[in-house]
């Protein structure tokens, strides 16, 4: 019985000091790289085995970093885009070879006859053709994009499918317009707005996601900063609002972590929603881009990993998910600059280091 208690004490005290050494390694990194809050997790399909918030929400405040603390996950919401997709699919609501036109045949006429037979599989995989876009492109104009959020993003694709598709061969088309497009079919297939679908999906899993810039609704919240370390102002972008599906969604990462497990728990085969081959497909089933999923296999530790970075312009976020060691990794800054994108990298080949050594070893 002393062993055994001698064994839990140990095992208790070693797990925290190896804990603690990590989150001063974090720490440093985040000093050294200019990161005003760095937030991170390393998660398994059925706990949390470490969650951090390290730094302050705003630089030169006292505003504490907290784990309630919201970040701007921008591309990362594409995660989530295709997540609901696949299940929409899988319901029978909507299929993957279901044209664009056909769900909006009155936008046919006027748009370019390149996309004619443009599917939701070709905008959730980035193989449409589609020009990019971003928060950064002056055309089109508010005054031609103008009604609700779903009218905007609406009007929006109607004008970036008027324009000439990419000439270029690629494998995949890095274009948020896709997302959007996507965003717009599920709408139309479900008869709900994209936020809704959203909401309802954090419903079911007790997250509780929003949308824009986290301190717009609370000045005490995150704020995100851009590369020369200036804080990003609160305001109601409409950019950010036309490219909803594609990279505005905020969310805590406690939440997003859920998020995550959810993920992980599929690619074993332990969801109830959708089968782990569907998982597996989602996550590695085409070259390199999947549905919503960048997949590699891992220098240093020769694992294969599914991931995807958000870069909104004043936040960054990563993930990495490895079924082969039933861990995930996730990264959240509130600073978007070449020297956090650096840093998190760093803190990603630490942790996976470690982890992965580990199940080498065992």
């Amino acid at each position: 019985m002393r062993n055994i208690l001698f064994y839990v004490t140990a095992t208790f005290f070693l797990n925290y000091s190896y804990s603690q050494n990590i989150e001063k390694f974090a720490d440093s990194i985040r000093k050294i790289h200019n990161i005003p809050e760095l937030n991170y997790a390393v998660i398994s399909s059925e706990k949390i085995i470490e969650i951090k918030a390290l730094g302050v929400k705003k630089i030169n405040s006292e505003l504490h970093a907290e784990l309630s603390d919201r970040f701007r996950i921008g591309s990362n919401t594409k995660t989530i885009t295709s997540y609901i997709a696949a299940v929409l699919v899988n319901e029978g609501k909507i299929k993957w070879d279901t044209r664009f036109f056909e769900l909006f045949p009155e936008l046919k006429a006027k748009s370019n006859p390149a996309y004619y037979g443009l599917t939701l599989w070709d905008l959730i995989t980035f193989r449409a053709k589609i020009m990019k876009w971003s928060y950064g492109n002056e055309m089109p104009t508010k005054k031609e994009v103008f009604g609700t959020n779903q009218e905007q993003r609406y009007k929006l694709i109607s004008w970036i499918l008027q324009q000439e598709p990419v000439k270029e061969p690629q494998i995949i088309y890095w274009a948020n317009p896709s997302y959007v497009a996507a965003g717009l079919m599920l709408e139309k297939a479900t008869g709900k707005n994209y936020e809704t679908l959203v909401k309802e999906l954090g419903k079911e899993l007790n997250i509780e996601f929003d949308f824009g810039q986290p301190n717009y609704k609370d000045q005490n919240q995150t704020w995100g900063h851009n590369e020369d370390l200036e804080p990003e102002m609160p305001a109601d972008n409409f950019k950010l609002n036309w490219l909803s599906s594609a990279g505005n969604i905020n969310v805590s990462l406690p939440d997003y972590a859920k998020f995550i497990q959810m993920q992980l728990k599929g690619l074993l085969g332990k969801s109830d929603k959708l089968s782990a081959e569907q998982f597996n497909y989602m996550h590695y089933g085409l070259p390199e881009f999947a549905f919503g999923w960048e997949w590699m296999i891992e220098d240093e530790s020769n694992l294969r990993y599914s991931f995807h970075n958000g870069n909104p312009g004043t936040f960054l976020t990563k993930v990495f998910i490895c079924k082969d060691i039933d861990k995930a990794f996730i990264i959240f800054a509130n600073v978007q600059c070449e020297e956090a994108d650096l840093g998190m990298e760093a803190i990603f080949h630490k942790l996976n280091r470690i982890y992965s050594n580990n199940f080498h070893k065992s």
